[in-house]
């Protein structure tokens, strides 16, 4: 006579197939959860962000005329005080600037300025920047159909205040909780280190100065 255990079906393969499952579901969820969100550009910024991918190294952007200013800049509480640029608590990153890009003219596929965020021991692409000096135009250029923002004083300790410009921030790379075209970023983190700097938002001056 068979036991009732003759006729019970065999769950081990399925256990098995369930565990391996729950495994891989939890370390996709892990994954998803590190990946930061991809923003969403328009079909003229993903062109943009394609036709600048390359930068992804910074040794290409190097190569490219692209200098590091070294140091993490972010602005914990951001900027709301009167006369100065309205920031958002938020960081910016490690801007590598262009000077061979630098002029009164503004190229979508030429900015002046690329950011980078410090993780770990690399450097990542998250935001472009096309900026002007403003003695260089008597008014506020315009691209993307934004007018860029400004005049304000550079960004100190590592752009000199005295270099007063226009500047737009663009995160092709890195999604922003405040949008694409808003200069500071809370996604954007700068790692405890003597070359990261807490600043207050540049103060705004007049323009041509």
């Amino acid at each position: 006579m068979r036991s009732n255990s003759d006729h019970a079906p065999d769950w081990t393969g399925a256990r098995i197939a369930v565990v391996a499952f729950v495994c891989l579901a939890a370390l996709s969820g892990g994954a998803m959860a590190q990946s930061p969100q991809a923003p969403k550009l328009t079909p003229q910024l993903m062109r943009i962000r394609t036709a600048l991918d390359k930068y992804q190294d910074p040794v290409v952007a190097v190569h490219d005329g692209f200098l590091s200013t070294v140091g993490c800049i972010e602005f914990p509480a951001g900027g709301m005080e009167m006369g100065s640029m309205q920031y958002p608590p938020g960081a910016m990153g490690v801007h590598f600037l262009n000077m061979g890009n630098v002029g009164p003219t503004l190229d979508s596929l030429k900015p002046q300025v690329l950011i980078y965020e410090p993780v770990g021991d690399r450097l990542q692409l998250v935001a472009a920047e096309w900026f002007v000096p403003s003695n260089l135009v008597k008014t506020a250029p315009t691209i993307f159909g934004q007018q860029l923002q400004g005049p304000m004083e550079g960004h100190e300790p590592v752009i000199p205040a005295a270099l007063h410009h226009y500047d737009l921030h663009v995160w092709l790379w890195r999604n922003n909780p405040k949008g694409v075209f808003t200069p500071t970023n809370a996604a954007v983190k700068c790692p405890k280190s003597p070359y990261s700097f807490q600043d207050k938002a540049p103060k705004m001056v007049k323009p041509g100065q």
